[in-house]
């Protein structure tokens, strides 16, 4: 058997959401814009199911607003660097999960926060798929510049955008909703599309929820496996593909603090403040496959006496609502703002 690890950096990880805290450091009222295009992105990939849009391609959309702020490539790696927060016991147990098996890291995330993650923690680079971007690249001139700025403003004054789980179409949204909706359409897809740094819009291809699928295949013709043998770890909407994909087949796809998006395409739930029990599970799983696991998993439920650092379950139609509702709230928690997006 060809077991191997693959997993999400951001959450399972990783503290960080760097796309997040480049707006909010980098962007005047920052934090609201990245909140407003974050749940835009929800909107399209979920909702409108915008054909050539996927969840994650938030990345891309921001571009356009950073570069006009001034962010560079050497100022997102050395801002990357220096604000990189593990999850507790998280280097030491991707440490010890890839001297057991081949271990693979498939992340969203910008190049330059990939590249300080793996500086720092030693993780060879070559296992790491990352959405790609050279901003030094592209060039944006002063009026546009001006436009973007202004766009930008405009974008945290509209009306917060947000939708519950009972949304299925445009039409279900509030009349606010639908406003900035419309608003975003002509802002993103218009207006920028029709300035030259929309090239960075129409260029960038981030690792999003089919780029994840696809680079989770590519791992597996480097180390001849399967997807029975795949041990996934994702927490958002950019791994529920991928983690679908590793449940039918067989293998171990597990949540880690994760969001509805998620638990809905896993098999296992975890809630925990500490890496560490990925890598137990981990071991488990090289020694004897899934079953091994999910023995294990079964024992900690059954227990009178539950693990206070850890969260364990098989996930079931009785209690897939409540382990949404208690990951995400710990989610929340512990990451902040960061873990209410994406």
């Amino acid at each position: 058997m060809a077991f191997q690890y693959v997993t999400d950096l951001e959450g399972p990880v990783t503290l960080n959401d760097n796309a997040f805290e480049l707006c909010r450091d980098f962007l005047p009222e920052g934090e609201i814009f990245f909140s407003q295009v974050s749940r835009y992105d929800d909107y399209l990939s979920d909702i409108e199911k915008k054909e050539g849009y996927q969840a994650g391609d938030t990345l891309k959309l921001i571009l356009p607003f950073l570069k006009a702020y001034g962010v560079t490539d050497r100022k997102m790696k050395e801002y990357s660097r220096e604000h990189l927060i593990l999850l507790p016991s998280a280097r030491e147990t991707l440490k010890k999960i890839a001297q057991k098996m081949p271990t693979f890291i498939i992340s969203t995330s910008y190049q330059a926060y990939l590249e300080a993650f793996c500086e720092k923690v030693g993780f060879p680079l070559a296992n790491v798929y990352f959405t790609k971007l050279n901003l030094d690249h592209f060039v944006i001139g002063r009026s546009e510049e001006r436009w973007v700025k202004d766009f930008q403003n405009e974008i945290v004054t509209l009306p917060l955008f947000d939708f519950g789980s009972d949304v299925e179409s445009f039409e279900d949204l509030p009349v606010e909703a639908q406003f900035t909706v419309n608003r975003l359409n002509k802002i993103f897809w218009e207006d920028l599309s029709g300035m030259q740094i929309g090239r960075l819009i129409k260029e960038i291809k981030p690792v999003g929820t089919r780029e994840k699928a696809l680079a989770l295949q590519d791992c597996l013709k480097k180390t001849g496996g399967s997807l029975s043998e795949v041990f996934y770890v994702g927490d958002s909407i950019t791994d529920a593909e991928a983690l679908k994909l590793v449940n039918t087949a067989g293998g171990l796809s597990l949540s880690f603090n994760g969001n509805r998006y998620a638990i809905a395409g896993a098999e296992v739930a975890c809630i925990s403040s500490n890496g560490r029990v990925l890598f137990e599970l981990a071991e488990a799983f090289n020694e004897s496959g899934k079953k091994k696991v999910m023995e294990i998993i079964s024992k900690i439920q059954q227990s009178r006496a539950p693990r206070p650092d850890v969260r364990l379950e098989i996930i079931n139609n009785s209690n897939r609502k409540k382990l949404i509702k208690e990951s995400e709230t710990f989610r929340q928690q512990l990451r902040g703002k960061a873990g209410t997006l994406g």
